[in-house]
């Protein structure tokens, strides 16, 4: 391989490199201050109706629909055991709900 040629793979993984480790700091600074935050401020932050229920589309039945949340960020259409809703309960909590 000629100098040239090795110097540019070396500057483009380098390049690559930094990038990479610029979008992990993003992805982790990101992470953290959601779970830094508290739960309450996380529902808030969801998008609601001229009641002030969440607006979500339901991940079990595919349809929109406002429910209140508690405390624990549970929907009042929350099935206990079933992946769908324990779905929905870990993107409520994560702030990353589906809304209308």
């Amino acid at each position: 391989m000629d100098d040239r040629l090795e110097h540019i793979l070396r500057q483009k993984l380098r390049e690559a490199g930094r990038q990479y480790a610029r979008a992990r700091d993003a992805y982790r600074d990101g992470k953290n201050s959601t779970d830094s935050s508290s739960q309450d401020a996380v529902a808030d932050a969801l998008s609601r109706d001229d009641e002030g229920r969440v607006r979500l589309v339901c991940r079990r039945y595919a349809e929109r629909r406002a429910v209140d949340v508690d405390d624990d960020g549970h929907p009042d259409c929350y099935e206990a055991g079933h992946p769908d809703c324990e779905g929905c309960v870990a993107d409520i909590r994560d702030g990353i709900v589906e809304s209308w």
